[in-house]
């Protein structure tokens, strides 16, 4: 079905979203009806078929947990009604429009939109409509994204791609947070490959390694003779990446003042180079990473707050080896594969010794320890099956996990620092946690509150 000849639904408890959704429809869809309070919902269904409604996620004032839109799909979904459901978040909650997607949701926007954008995404429901295509249920290619060498089988990758098919095509910000060697650049780059610059500039800095003599000489560029070094003029980052993506890794380890002068530059949306009085427009999707966890972010002694908002339109976090058991094996297979390639060497397997010790490590080094391993065993191996005798683990990582463990023995902290991992053992389960530290609940809730956890 195309635009002109369909009839259209905003559901939106705020006048002036109804208002400018309308004037922009109004000149391409047969019909628009707006309604403020989704309590009619049923009672409008009964009397029409729509072919696309756009549906808030947050009717009450005080209460932002998108709930109340998801409630309204199921009830849309429960009066069999076949119109293309598109959610509208002011938040930019993924999560909460993956949870709307997988209920049968055609697609989701985030106030405030592009108008070009608003449109596309509403031709692109009405033509799945008539597709009788449905994004329940919705399948990822379990191997790969293609391009890239982010695998995966497990639910919480499987995640992560839904949310990179979801966010690449747009412009917004992405925050990628997680543990080192988890594979947070290749999640950029896959958001590169996927969106619509993917034939432009993927410009990766490392900021945490730059000093601040070359922070913004090394971003924003300079003229020649700006310092005492500057023999020529220098293009900065900013500038090599315009018109495409802008990756800044390691973003929580910068210092304030250099976040006082990236946010000018988001902000103002121009850089002015070293030496120049004149600046320069940039067009730019910006990506950053770090492997600082949100809450340490959000302290103002390290991270300023209007910097974390700027670039955190959407966060998605990469969840580390040990908790993608049902990867493992199937990342290691595709280590094997690339190093026997690589070095020349037969196509390796491996026995059930070494699948089990694979799955039973805890790899503090993430992927990238894992990586490692296979390359070494690869290159090590005398044949075309590889046993755990053949696996052997970085003393790296056990010493620097071992460093951290002993470097303060303080009963408080050796208390908190085992309350941490039981409770991330049991992923959150307070009940289950308490169990196995012989503590009741309330007990275990009590530490909590007492180290601030």
């Amino acid at each position: 079905m195309v635009l002109k000849n369909a009839s259209i639904l905003i559901i939106d408890d705020d006048p002036d979203v109804l208002t400018a959704v309308k004037l922009l429809l109004k000149p391409e869809a047969k019909e628009i009806m707006t309604e403020k309070n989704p309590e009619n919902l049923r009672w409008l269904l009964s009397k029409q078929n729509f072919d696309c409604i756009l549906l808030d996620m947050n009717f009450t004032s005080s209460i932002h947990t998108g709930n109340e839109g998801l409630f309204w799909l199921r009830k849309i979904k429960e009066m069999k009604s076949t119109a293309a459901v598109i959610m509208i978040t002011a938040y930019g909650d993924i999560d909460l429009a993956v949870r709307s997607l997988k209920e049968g949701a055609s697609d989701f926007v985030i106030k405030p939109w592009h108008n070009e954008k608003l449109l596309g995404t509403i031709k692109e429901a009405l033509k799945q409509k008539d597709a009788g295509k449905s994004n329940a249920g919705y399948q990822f290619a379990n191997d790969s994204i293609i391009g890239t060498e982010l695998i995966g089988e497990s639910e919480v990758i499987q995640d992560i791609f839904y949310k990179i098919d979801k966010v690449a095509p747009t412009d917004a910000n992405i925050l990628i947070l997680g543990e080192n060697g988890t594979g947070k650049d290749l999640i950029a780059k896959a958001l590169h490959q996927k969106s619509l610059r993917a034939d432009k500039p993927f410009v990766k800095v490392d900021v945490g390694a730059l000093t601040e003599t070359l922070f913004e000489s090394e971003l924003f560029g300079h003229k020649k003779g700006a310092f005492t070094d500057a023999k020529d003029d220098r293009t900065g980052r900013f500038e090599a990446a315009n018109t495409g993506t802008l990756f800044l890794d390691e973003i929580g380890n910068i210092s304030l003042h250099q976040q006082a002068k990236l946010l000018t530059v988001l902000q103002s949306r121009q850089v002015t180079r070293l030496g120049s009085n004149q600046p320069v427009p940039i067009d730019i999707r910006l990506i950053c990473a770090t492997n600082l966890p949100i809450h340490e972010l959000g302290n103002e002694s390290r991270f300023r707050k209007d910097l974390i908002y700027r670039i955190n339109t959407v966060e998605i976090t990469v969840p580390p080896l040990r908790k993608r058991e049902a990867d493992i094996v199937k990342l290691a297979e595709h280590f094997a594969h690339l190093y026997a390639d690589k070095y020349m060497k037969p196509t390796v397997q491996f026995d059930n010794s070494a699948k089990e010790k694979l799955t039973q490590y805890h790899y503090p080094g993430n992927v990238r320890e894992l990586q490692y391993t296979i390359e070494r065993a690869v290159i090590m191996s005398d044949g075309e099956l590889l046993t755990a005798r053949d696996l052997i683990f970085s003393p790296l990582e056990s010493v620097a996990e071992t460093a951290v463990d002993v470097s303060d023995l303080r009963l408080s902290t050796l208390e908190k620092n085992t309350i941490l991992k039981v409770i991330e053992k049991h992923n959150g389960n307070i009940t289950k946690a308490a169990r196995e530290l012989g503590l009741t609940r309330t007990a275990l809730y009590r530490r909590l509150s007492k180290y601030d956890i």
